[in-house]
């Protein structure tokens, strides 16, 4: 999975280049079906037109080079509003941003297994929340932009 993650990335990047629109994320995941999902995100959001114009594009290369050996679903979009923070250009782009850590465990003299500030910090090792909240990356599930309703 991760070897058709990495070449799509490459084909999406090759795509995209030139254009406004970065690449957020490739997922290629077994459900009912395989899904190949490719997420998308350019200043001011994506558009419908923005999706269709890079799956046409994607699908035309994916079939030329024909090197994922199941049938699949590809799906181009936007990441959401609440996007997960997977790569260090994600916490880079992110920072100062309201977010939630959703923690393996809570931390010790807690019960908290979800904590919330602004991304302040980040270094592989580490998120760290409202400049001082230091979190060290293995015991971080999931960090994904906090949504106020």
């Amino acid at each position: 999975m991760a070897k058709v993650e990495e070449r799509v990335e490459a084909l999406v990047q090759e795509l995209l280049a030139g254009q406004d629109m970065e690449l957020v994320d490739v997922e290629y995941v077994k459900e009912r079906d395989w899904y190949l999902r490719v997420y998308i995100d350019k200043p001011g959001g994506i558009e419908i037109d923005d999706c269709q114009g890079l799956s046409e594009q994607l699908e035309e290369k994916l079939d030329a080079e024909n090197f994922i050996p199941d049938s699949y679903i590809l799906e181009v979009s936007s990441p959401g509003i609440d996007r997960v923070l997977k790569k260090p250009r994600d916490f880079e782009r992110e920072q100062g941003r309201p977010v939630d850590v959703t923690l393996y465990a809570s931390l010790p003299g807690t019960k908290d297994k979800v904590l919330t500030g602004a991304l302040t910090g980040y270094d592989g090792e580490k998120v760290i929340l409202d400049g001082t909240r230091e979190i060290p990356l293995d015991m971080v599930a999931q960090v994904r932009l906090h949504i106020d309703f």
